[in-house]
């Protein structure tokens, strides 16, 4: 200690770094220097950048209790040092260490001396100190905090500094530092006076936030708060995080059931469309389709109300009966083919003929859809007029499209191509449903036909053509292709031709001399009138380019062809309505 420290000088503090002075013109000087002209900065919080003014108010308003203990430990200290020099070193020391153990109690922004160990006898003392005096302190400044005046708070640092000396424990203000260290001898003797088994006491610091403790059990009840705040925070964010799950769930949820609906209404559109498209939309069948029609072209003059109903007589009579009633029906064409490449077509070197084949053309009552049905028509009429095929077909004329519709219906019922039966709701009848190769077997089959699907599924040759289709065609017709006449009728019934989105009959093919082969189709889209033009005694080269098809014309992805090879025993139809569960095709190549 000082030996120039006496109990005639009072030792100032600085209300802002705790600096220490002996008189009030070495305080100002250190104000004026260090805190009016450099940065001031603040002992408690850092803040900095503001004037002394300023500076004092933050203190007086935001940490006023903090100023008011560090007074009080300050006035402790004063008193302390202005004791005789006669009083014992060891009381001087122990007081020290009292002031001490409650400076480090309270306040972690003091050195600190890191030490280990278990709590002895005389932490536990200063423990019951520290509270007594934290609490008597605490009194005294929420009684002083009532009392002060707002208005006054600038000065308030002066006036703590000049004002009379005041007991650190009970607050009792008395005339000079002696009358306040004989009222702390006489009135708080037990806590001055209380023995300290050991002067360097170990200090705990907190490991979380650095405060100083002297006591192992209240850092460790220190640290159990901090973490039951951090359990309780921990709580609060799973909480939170599982709402936020739940949300992005819930907009999850809500995305896929937007997308969902979405591609069902998508495919709802696709599967409506294809419904309209193949006939199965439920807006009726032939009937109802001829009868509109017909009141449309009434409608725009284009027919006379009277033929209007005689036509719908003529096809109510034919429904009834279940026999088509030739309106779209033309004979004779291939015996004017015939008589055409006999005294004409000197580009071809050799053609072969399907006997006897009658065109039928789409009507009003199956324009759009009625193509397949019109090409059995076709074919079904080569064979009512073979002979080798009388014993199946005996007492058959050639059906109306409905007709037709509820033959295939009997043949499903009978166990023929359930999968195709299935795909068509198992009905036909009523509907513009479209048929293909596999109805046109699964019909001809049930009625004792030999027949054979071929399935041209690839192209064999450049550009997308289908060179292997036309070989397999010519060598359907011709098994001597040597020796043999220019024209060659054979008594083969004509093949189906079936590709994406429309059907033909090959009714002949023809070699041309430069060795390219050529198909004859009958196209059931092309009008009777354009057809007729065929009949003329001297047939035209252009009238017959409307039936020929080359390598070249034929480019599509696929084509299937059903070719007739005689008649079935019932032992064979019951074998292939078996195989017919399981629909396969011959594939070529």
């Amino acid at each position: 200690m000082d030996p120039c420290l006496g109990t005639c000088c009072t030792m100032l503090s600085c209300n802002i770094c705790g600096v220490t002075v002996t008189s009030e013109p070495d305080m100002k000087t250190h104000l004026l220097i260090v805190h009016m002209e450099n940065e001031v900065t603040c002992p408690f919080c850092k803040l900095s950048g503001v004037n002394y003014d300023e500076m004092c108010f933050h203190i007086e308003t935001a940490h006023f209790e903090q100023n008011e203990l560090e007074k009080n430990f300050e006035r402790i200290n004063t008193i302390q040092y202005g004791t005789s020099n006669s009083r014992k070193d060891s009381t001087l020391q122990c007081r020290m260490e009292v002031n001490s153990s409650i400076h480090s109690a309270c306040a972690s922004n003091h050195p600190k001396i890191s030490a280990q160990g278990p709590p002895n006898n005389g932490i536990l003392k200063h423990k019951g100190f520290y509270s007594e005096n934290l609490t008597e302190s605490r009194k005294f400044l929420k009684s002083k905090e009532k009392q002060s005046d707002r208005t006054k708070i600038k000065g308030s640092i002066y006036e703590a500094m000049y004002s009379p000396p005041e007991c650190p424990f009970c607050g009792k203000i008395e005339g000079c530092s002696q009358d306040v260290e004989t009222h702390v001898k006489t009135e708080h003797a037990d806590l001055l006076d209380t023995p300290l088994e050991d002067c360097n006491q170990p200090l705990y610091d907190c490991p979380i936030c650095g405060l100083i403790c002297t006591n192992y059990h209240i850092l460790q009840e220190h640290v159990d708060l901090h973490l039951e705040e951090g359990s309780f925070g921990q709580g609060m964010d799973r909480v939170q995080c599982s709402r936020d799950l739940e949300l992005a769930q819930q907009l999850q949820q809500e995305e896929d059931r937007k997308r969902r609906s979405e591609e069902s209404r998508q495919e709802m559109e696709e599967f409506q469309k294809l419904q309209r498209q193949y006939g199965l939309n439920n807006s009726g069948g032939y009937k109802q389709q001829q009868l509109r029609n017909m009141e449309i072209e009434v409608n725009r003059g284009r027919m006379h109300p009277s033929e209007f109903h005689r036509r719908k007589a003529d096809m109510m009579e034919s429904l009834a009966v279940g026999i088509d009633d030739e309106k779209t029906k033309t004979s004779g064409i291939m015996e004017a083919l015939y008589r055409y490449y006999q005294n004409a077509a000197t580009d071809v070197r050799r053609v072969w003929l399907s006997t006897v084949v009658d065109h039928f053309h789409s009507s009003f009552g199956d324009k759009g859809w009625g193509c397949g049905y019109r090409n059995f028509q076709m074919l079904l009429s080569s064979l009512l007029q073979n002979d080798a095929y009388d014993d199946c077909l005996k007492g058959m004329s050639v059906p109306c499209i409905p007709k037709i519709q509820s033959m295939i219906e009997d043949a499903w019922k009978e166990g023929f191509d359930p999968q195709g039966a299935s795909q068509l709701n198992n009905r036909l009848q009523g509907t513009k449903a479209w048929i293909g190769a596999c109805e046109v077997y699964t019909l001809l089959t049930s009625l004792r036909i030999k027949c054979r699907i071929i399935d041209f599924h690839k192209s064999t040759g450049p550009l997308g053509t289908h060179p292997r289709l036309f070989e397999w065609i010519l060598s359907y017709y011709s098994s001597e292709r040597e020796g043999s006449p220019k024209v060659v009728c054979i008594s083969k019934p004509p093949i189906y031709l079936q590709y994406q989105g429309h059907s033909q009959t090959v009714v002949g093919i023809e070699e041309r001399k430069n060795r390219t082969l050529c198909l004859l189709v009958f196209d059931p889209g092309c009008p009777s009138r354009e057809m007729q033009k065929l009949l003329k005694q001297d047939t035209e080269a252009s009238s017959v380019k409307q039936l020929r098809k080359f390598v070249g014309n034929l480019k599509h992805k696929q084509y299937q062809i059903v070719a007739v090879e005689g008649v079935l025993s019932s032992e064979e139809k019951i074998a292939r309505r078996q195989a017919s569960q399981v629909f396969t095709a011959e594939k070529i190549p």
